[in-house]
């Protein structure tokens, strides 16, 4: 009686066979793991604080109908940032994405002098910038209307944290645009190269069932970029001291978020391998997909630069997401559960597209 066909054996050959074609391919080992490297290693020697101006803000108790408010509005100097958050004005400051918070109190004392006082609200992370902005607050007195009594007083209140270093910004951003790219790419010319050598039609008329065949040559690319994202991750840590919030538990959490995002990129890929003609369509289309989500998504620079109606665009994004949701885990030291409103909205994104590949997917 003939025995049954191992389809575990057929999943682990394919799977083998396919991994080591990628290994063996110089571009794939650059532009998914040399290339990210490159951009962190760059962006992660530069400072939070290397802008010219400092970045201020004031809380909703402050009077801005006072000349001192008036003053530091004019000062080329002083970058003043509104929010309607307190929250997220005390998270920015928190990542070093402002210098400081500013209250201003004014009073009139029985003669009528007016007293101004200023309270500065930073962090370690930011007390060199105050440092700065402390010489431009402390002659705002020269500036005032010599006709009006007044004297100035300044109070700083700087507090401990964890500094928020560049490369808690720039490293997340960086597994996302690795991930992206190489999985986009690897995935739609892999599989039309497969079926335009008829290799697919081959497997089809073999005893190996089609989903083992797909699992196959996926598993090989999401290990594959699973490695890539392991380096990026112990690069970052030990050479550039990005942080993991809750150490291995933050790692495996951030390795969880990473297969997810994975799982959906190889589903696009396929869709697009699908419905071109020709290979040359397919870099067309995966740059429409993805250069939008590379600028608009948070990898490069914070969404919360851009105006209201375009935040709202990128949040549509899976890319801003899965950015998002890496550094709450890494650095805010949130769990999967914590960050589960980022995780539906991918996961929403991969039942979409699986089902369209139900209805696209071709085997020749």
């Amino acid at each position: 009686m003939q025995s049954q066909y191992n389809q575990f054996k057929a999943l682990i050959a394919i799977t083998k066979a396919s991994l080591l074609a990628i290994i063996k391919n110089p571009g794939s080992l650059f532009f998914s793991l040399v290339f990210p490297l490159v951009f962190v290693w760059v962006f992660g020697f530069f400072g939070m604080n290397g802008f010219s101006k400092q970045r201020i803000s004031f809380t909703q108790a402050t009077d801005t109908t006072n000349a001192v408010y008036a003053i530091l509005n004019k000062m080329p100097q002083i970058n003043i940032i509104h929010y309607n958050n307190d929250s997220l004005q005390k998270l920015n400051l928190e990542r070093g994405e402002l210098d400081a918070v500013l209250t201003i109190n004014t009073q009139k004392d029985s003669l009528q002098k007016v007293h101004y006082t200023i309270q500065v609200t930073a962090t370690n992370a930011t007390a060199a910038a105050v440092a700065q902005l402390m010489p431009y607050l402390e002659n705002i007195s020269l500036q005032i209307n010599p006709s009006i009594k007044s004297n100035l007083s300044i109070q700083q209140h700087i507090y401990t944290i964890r500094p928020y270093k560049q490369i808690d910004f720039i490293l997340p951003g960086q597994i996302g645009f690795s991930v992206l790219f190489s999985t986009l790419f690897g995935i739609a010319f892999t599989f039309f190269n497969l079926r335009e050598q008829l290799v697919l039609k081959r497997f089809f008329a073999s005893p190996v069932n089609k989903l083992s065949i797909l699992t196959g040559i996926g598993f090989s690319r999401l290990a594959f970029q699973l490695l890539n994202v392991v380096v990026l991750i112990v690069v970052g840590k030990f050479w550039l001291g990005f942080t993991l919030a809750h150490g291995f538990t933050t790692f495996f959490d951030m390795i969880f978020i990473s297969i997810l995002m994975l799982f959906l990129l190889m589903g696009i890929g396929l869709i697009f391998s699908s419905i071109v003609k020709t290979d040359a369509t397919i870099p067309l289309l995966i740059n429409l997909f993805a250069l939008p989500q590379m600028l608009l998504s948070g990898t490069f620079f914070p969404i919360s630069i851009f105006p209201a109606w375009l935040q709202s665009l990128c949040k549509i994004f899976p890319l801003t997401h899965f950015n998002e949701a890496m550094r709450k885990i890494s650095f805010e030291g949130m769990g999967l559960l914590e960050v589960w409103n980022h995780i539906a909205i991918i996961g929403l994104w991969g039942i979409i597209v699986y089902a369209i590949i139900y209805k696209v997917f071709k085997w020749e």
